[in-house]
């Protein structure tokens, strides 16, 4: 019960205790509505039957003689003040009459009754007989060997209690539905703060470092707020300062990394002179200076989003003859395109941003892929479709997402293909296609053969407008 309630969520716990509050003080009040009830109305039904049947007995005993015969006595009920809710009963000697006979008579009195009146007491008790509530009172009459019993019928005091049950039962459920109600207000009332928190958590956690919550005018929420909104700048002045960081040290690398790149350039020049083992060392330097020049330049690029001050330098685009010529200054022989019977595609964008996202994913299907690559375009629903398919092993389902973060290169990118990379390059597809208000991912070949499918979707604006700078 312990592990049921606790996986409840907040909310429902707060519901549930306003409700089960709700509900344990209806029973209390019910319970004692219903038995308080039911000791005043009998206690006075009592008082009211017991003075009337101690009056009845001294008419009985005034009227019977020691020539009385039983038969006799149904004319002396004639006298007694008996109402239609109550039955007399008399026993003179060994036999008995009464009034209603089918309702109570001797066989129904019980013995504990019977055996304080033979004491010579008079007595009374509430009972139920043959499933009828009844208040009995025994009288002794002794001198002339006679008892008087008269039975009050409690049914129309028992109805009303059956009723009055009915009703406190109903308002018990109404109250406790009505506790739920509260509760449910009240929760949600009190977790909007929180809500409010956990909103202003996602978006911090989705890049907008900027997100504050508005000062509230609970005091006891207040230093909730404060210590958030310091947090946030805290790690707002953070990530910027690492940004700057990186921006900074990417600038000051440039400059060597040129003088480094010009100087091999000149040992280059002068290669034939070098001897065979200074070759390969030349080699192998030119290539870690230009993985170290891309890596450099993908972490300046990578701090303009961090600091904010990347931006599109947008004009209008022929996605299909742009595509083709970025495809054909690659280094790469085994691309093929397939732009279907498309003759213009317009776009609205940054062509340096968008050549950096057709060069990135050719590339990273040539390092990690396998076989052809095939680069298609295609217009559906208002958007432009940009894929690129590789014959490789594909990407698990579950690096799906995480191979376009920063430094992510999945499980496949040290024993895929040839080199390694940084981790950049699909993080920086990410952040330009972002930029241009687009989206990418990647899934399964549309084919069913084996390989990944790399697709950028990238919204058409006012395609019309353009098209007639490329007929």
């Amino acid at each position: 019960m312990r592990n049921v309630w606790g996986q409840l969520g907040l909310r429902a716990r707060i519901m549930g205790l306003y409700a089960l509050g709700g509900l344990l003080l209806s029973l209390i009040i019910a319970v004692a509505t219903l038995t308080l009830a039911r000791q005043n109305l009998l206690e006075d039904r009592e008082d009211r039957a017991f003075p009337v049947a101690v009056r009845n007995a001294a008419r009985v005993e005034g009227a019977l003689s020691g020539e009385t015969e039983i038969k006799d006595v149904q004319t002396i009920f004639d006298l007694l003040n008996v109402t239609e809710r109550s039955v007399a009963l008399v026993r003179l000697g060994t036999e008995s009459t009464s009034g209603s006979p089918q309702v109570f008579n001797q066989e129904l009195i019980p013995s504990s009754l019977r055996a304080q009146v033979d004491a010579g007491n008079a007595a009374r008790m509430r009972t139920r007989v043959n499933g009828t509530h009844m208040i009995l009172t025994g009288i002794p009459i002794p001198d002339v060997d006679a008892d008087y019993y008269e039975a009050a019928l409690t049914d129309d005091v028992e109805d009303a209690l059956d009723a009055l049950g009915i009703i406190v039962l109903g308002v018990a459920a109404a109250t406790t539905l009505l506790s739920a109600a509260l509760g449910s207000w009240a929760s949600r009332r009190a977790l909007t703060p929180l809500a409010d928190v956990r909103i202003a958590a996602e978006s911090l956690a989705a890049g907008e470092l900027d997100t504050r919550l508005e000062p509230p005018a609970d005091a006891d929420l207040a230093s909730l707020t404060a210590s958030f909104n310091g947090m946030a700048r805290s790690l707002e002045d953070r990530v910027e300062r690492d940004a700057r960081f990186a921006s900074e040290v990417s600038h000051e690398l440039r400059s060597p990394l040129m003088t480094l790149s010009a100087s091999i350039e000149v040992l280059q020049n002068g290669r034939e002179q070098l001897s065979e083992r200074s070759q390969m060392a030349l080699d192998l330097l030119t290539d870690d200076i230009q993985r170290f020049t891309l890596l450099v330049e993908d972490l300046l690029e990578i701090s303009r989003y961090d600091v904010g001050t990347a931006s599109l330098q947008a004009e209008p685009i022929d996605l299909i003859e742009f595509a083709r010529q970025s495809i054909r200054h690659l280094p790469h022989d085994n691309v093929n395109v397939d732009f279907g019977d498309l003759e213009h595609l317009v776009f609205v964008g940054d062509k340096r941003r968008l050549a950096q996202v057709i060069t990135n994913l050719v590339d990273n299907a040539a390092k990690y892929g396998a076989g052809a690559i095939t680069v298609t375009l295609s217009e559906h629903d208002g958007s432009a479709l940009l894929a690129v398919e590789d014959e490789g092993v594909g990407v698990l389902e579950a690096e799906r997402t995480v191979i376009f973060d920063r430094f992510s290169r999945g499980s496949a990118g040290g024993r895929r293909g040839q080199g390694t990379g940084s981790g950049l390059g699909l993080a920086l597809v990410a952040e330009h296609v972002g930029l241009h208000r687009g989206t990418v991912w990647v899934e399964d070949r549309a084919d069913g053969k084996p390989g990944a499918r790399f697709v950028v979707q990238l919204p058409i604006d006012e395609i019309s407008e353009f098209e007639g700078e490329f007929e």
